[in-house]
């Protein structure tokens, strides 16, 4: 049976989402915001993004066309231990939303080699080197069977907003910012602050001494933080946890592919039968193939 309804945005492997997951080295400095005060939202404009809303080459996360990401790690579900492969796809599929266009990232999470989700996210870069976070649609699958799918975008439902998910200058010591939001009764409440600047991390895909770290957070589940640490070039090569998370969740980045060809069509063909069924957001335009230059 097809399930639609706004994406929670918790408790799954997702560069897009905050699964509250953490590191014992990174510190929070201020408060959760309580859950029924009132959502400190990012000022959305269109007019903050121009034609190159697709060009994300932020330093910190830069998305390329083609390239593929693959994370592994665990997570903690019914008290079990699970390994998960997470494959996080930059398409050459974009995608307008709300008066901006976006770029596709198809991301697929695999357990024990079976798909268990597969997501459409989409991102656009202002004029200011902002990566924002639009929305997502996101599927979920048992024993390969397609069993439901959750969407929220900009706009859609009511009330929802984009968000911010990696500044064009992070800096420490500076105030909390909204990843995006999700209206009641969904309560997609996710914000991130900058930890720390600078960090040395090894993964199996290499070791850097010029990281990022950033600390995402919901106001539905306090003292619970996911942290996510980017190379400057690079982008995301970590994720880990700090404090009541029961998910545990870390992954680490093991590999960086080139897709061409074959195995690019292949991804964009995965994405676009996903956008086929995400028909809840059916009133935007359809994801179109990205035209070199710009």
């Amino acid at each position: 049976m097809l399930v639609l309804a706004i994406a929670l945005l918790l408790g799954s492997c997702s560069i897009a989402e905050s699964a509250t997951t953490g590191s014992t080295e990174a510190t929070s400095t201020e408060p959760v915001t309580g859950a029924s005060e009132p959502p400190r939202l990012e000022n959305f404009d269109p007019a903050l993004f121009d034609e190159s809303s697709t060009t994300i080459d932020n330093q910190w996360w830069p998305l390329t066309p083609g390239t593929q990401f693959i994370y592994e790690g665990t997570s903690i579900e019914n008290e079990e231990t699970i390994a998960h492969r997470l494959v996080v796809t930059v398409t050459d599929l974009t995608k307008q939303i709300a008066g901006v266009r976006t770029l596709v990232i198809l991301e697929q999470d695999y357990q024990d080699d079976r798909l268990v989700e597969a997501e459409l996210a989409f991102f656009a870069q202002d004029r200011d080197g902002n990566v924002w976070h639009f929305g997502q649609y996101r599927e979920t699958y048992d024993e390969k069977e397609f069993v439901g799918g959750r969407v929220f975008v900009q706009g859609i439902p009511e009330g929802a907003r984009a968000g911010i998910m990696v500044q064009g200058d992070p800096r420490p010591n500076t105030p909390d910012y909204s990843q995006g939001y999700g209206p009641p009764p969904y309560n997609w409440t996710d914000r991130a602050r900058v930890s720390e600047l600078g960090a040395k991390v090894s993964v199996a895909y290499g070791s850097f001494d010029d990281v990022l770290v950033i600390e995402e957070f919901n106001a539905e589940e306090p003292g619970a933080f996911q942290l996510k640490y980017y190379a400057r070039g690079v982008g995301l090569v970590q994720v880990g946890w700090r404090g009541n998370d029961p998910n545990q969740e870390e992954l680490e980045l093991v590999d960086v592919v080139k897709l061409e060809g074959d195995a690019l069509t292949e991804a964009r063909d995965k994405a676009l039968e996903l956008e086929e069924r995400a028909y809840l957001y059916a009133s935007t335009p359809p994801a179109e193939v990205l035209q070199t230059g710009n």
